[in-house]
């Protein structure tokens, strides 16, 4: 937990926006469209994060726009829930691999710093992991669906899903 206001966490996460949209610590910077910071509330309890951003992200900026955000928006509002109110969504990588490839050992290095920093800034309680995003050490603990967290876990708890496109393809 950090000591600063929720109007000073959200004002360094505009900063670390701002300077991933201008970095180029690897290949991926100067292949890009747009950088993919993330989207949401930033005092939210929920944090979902992806592996990296896909075409349409790529083009309009923004995680999880593309079919399976779609999907994911409905699934959040069967349980009442909102990106915008409720969730925030980011990326362990904030470029698209070429040909939508899998990340690099070295791309994930490079984009972890932002990573981590959005976890602490925002304070989630619960991250949720989709696609293939587990990043080994990031978090203190992780559990499985038949494994839930103790109630006096001291950090977030990472939560492993399924991502949306699965259920796109049956």
């Amino acid at each position: 937990m950090t000591d600063l206001t929720a109007a000073d966490r959200r004002q360094q996460l505009v900063d670390m926006y701002h300077e991933v949209g201008a970095c180029r610590t690897c290949p991926l910077g100067s292949m890009r469209t747009n950088a993919v910071f993330g989207m949401g509330n930033s005092n939210a309890d929920l944090m979902f994060v992806g592996e990296a951003p896909g075409a349409e992200e790529d083009r309009q900026g923004l995680p999880f726009v593309g079919r399976a955000g779609k999907l994911l928006d409905e699934l959040l509002g069967e349980i009442g829930m909102t990106r915008a109110e409720h969730a925030f969504i980011a990326n362990t990588l904030k470029c698209r691999p070429p040909g939508n490839r899998d990340p690099q050992p070295e791309e994930i290095e490079s984009c972890r710093p932002y990573l981590e920093r959005q976890i602490q800034l925002i304070e989630p309680r619960v991250i949720c992991t989709l696609d293939f995003a587990r990043i080994p050490g990031l978090l203190e603990q992780e559990v499985t669906p038949a494994e839930p967290p103790p109630l006096t876990a001291p950090g977030p708890v990472s939560a492993p899903a399924e991502p949306p496109q699965l259920e796109l393809l049956g």
